[in-house]
């Protein structure tokens, strides 16, 4: 019989739903996470969010939203661990996560979903312990970043690669944002094709829509007839924000657009590799020249997010990969065309010449030109602007929950079924 699950387990191990985007290694699996937590609870589901506390002030158990929990397990020093010194915690965590269940009657869970390849690897643990399916997210690939590997970058570790494959060995059922990705795990990682399910990401079209850019930009101290690129994200050179700022010195060279008229917004914090120098991006700014016509904002969410995405003529993606991409879809939701590199799932998330652009490689002058045919021509500016719009609206998080209750009841049934047939046998 075909059910929904009453209680859903989620591994978050290395970034909790409580942090801020665009910062460490909070980023778009945070946003993953609450959107489809919070709507899956509304639909009945309970949800509870495991995550490794990293602070002592943290409560053992936090309200997310009403049916979700946070649950913060002790794992090892509560600061100062980078994500590559994490795996030595699993054990610990993984002791965690299965002390809380074992508070419960038996049958507590009825599923665990597995967020990145170190909640992956506690995934299958507690899956065999607790007899209940597990769904895994990759969010990332390490084959597919150690292949498009951004200058100055860390290689993915070869322990990340053989952890990514023991998940997926493991795993009842795969998530893959586009089938791109699903490919990829088919095609680098072996993984059967029946268990690789293509679950586009959405995003919030209540709180990301079309609004006042002149309040947007008077909140923002930025000039109205000013010219604004903007780029949001974390700070390092797997997200490639450098290539925005050379874009805008070579506009500046070129004359496309005069300094005292141009605006490059960078909203971000320093994240991943990007920790190592902090302030990387300022003093390229400085060796550029340009340094007067950036302005590096913290992290933001929320309507001071919004403002960001429309205060922008263009919001630039420069990323050398990404699973999907959803700075790109707000910015497009918010009626901001794109400019975004045709790498991972971006192709997906971008509309080529209908809500954006997508530019192949990483050259300053090919990006110059690419944000200079949005930001500078108000006919090709509007034209995408609507059809930004449109392409956001074809995805959402209703969406994409529902795709996963559904994928959810598949590998439950699919998990029963294989008991049933196991018990048969013997």
């Amino acid at each position: 019989m075909r059910r929904l699950p009453r209680r859903v387990a989620v591994l978050s191990l290395h970034t909790s739903p409580l942090e801020q985007p665009g910062t460490g290694d909070a980023g778009g699996m945070n946003v993953y996470v609450t959107q489809t937590a919070t709507r899956m609870a509304s639909r009945g589901i309970e949800v509870e969010v495991f995550t490794r506390a990293t602070s002592s002030d943290l409560p053992p158990v936090a309200e997310l939203a009403p049916g979700v929990l946070v649950r913060h397990v002790n794992a090892g020093p509560y600061e100062g661990l980078g994500k590559d010194e994490l795996p030595a915690q699993l054990c610990s965590f993984t002791a965690g996560v299965l002390r809380a269940e074992a508070r419960h009657e038996p049958g507590h869970y009825d599923l665990v979903h597995s967020h990145y390849w170190l909640s992956g690897q506690v995934g299958y643990l507690v899956r065999d312990r607790w007899g209940v399916p597990l769904v895994h997210s990759a969010h990332t690939l390490a084959k597919v970043k150690n292949a498009a590997l951004a200058h100055g970058d860390t290689p993915e570790p070869r322990t990340r690669e053989i952890g990514e494959q023991q998940v997926v060995d493991e795993a009842d059922q795969l998530i893959a944002n586009t089938d791109v990705e699903a490919a990829q795990l088919v095609d680098l990682y072996g993984a059967a094709q029946d268990k690789v399910h293509t679950v586009a990401p959405g995003v919030d079209l209540d709180l990301f829509r079309p609004g006042d850019r002149a309040a947007a930009r008077a909140a923002l101290g930025i000039a109205q007839d000013a010219t604004v690129l903007a780029f949001v994200g974390r700070i390092q050179p797997l997200k490639a924000p450098d290539v925005l700022l050379r874009a805008a010195a070579e506009l500046l060279a070129g004359g496309a657009v005069s300094r005292d008229r141009l605006v490059v917004v960078v909203a971000g914090g320093p994240s991943g590799s990007g920790l190592e120098a902090p302030t990387a991006l300022q003093e390229l700014a400085a060796t550029l020249r340009i340094t007067d016509v950036v302005r590096f904002l913290p992290p933001r969410r929320g309507a001071a997010l919004r403002d960001v995405y429309l205060a922008a003529d263009v919001v630039a993606v420069p990323s050398h990969n990404e699973s999907f991409g959803l700075v790109a879809l707000e910015a497009q939701a918010c009626g901001t065309p794109v400019v975004a590199a045709a790498v991972g799932g971006l192709p997906v998330a971008v509309s080529n010449r209908e809500s954006g652009l997508l530019v192949t490689g990483h050259h300053a002058g090919r990006w110059a030109s690419a944000l200079a045919h949005v930001a500078l021509r108000p006919d090709v500016r509007a034209r995408l602007s609507v059809g930004a719009v449109e392409h956001a609206t074809r995805f959402s998080w209703d969406r994409t929950t529902d795709a996963l209750v559904a994928g959810y009841v598949d590998a439950a049934t699919a998990f029963r079924r294989a008991l049933f047939e196991t018990e048969v046998a013997v």
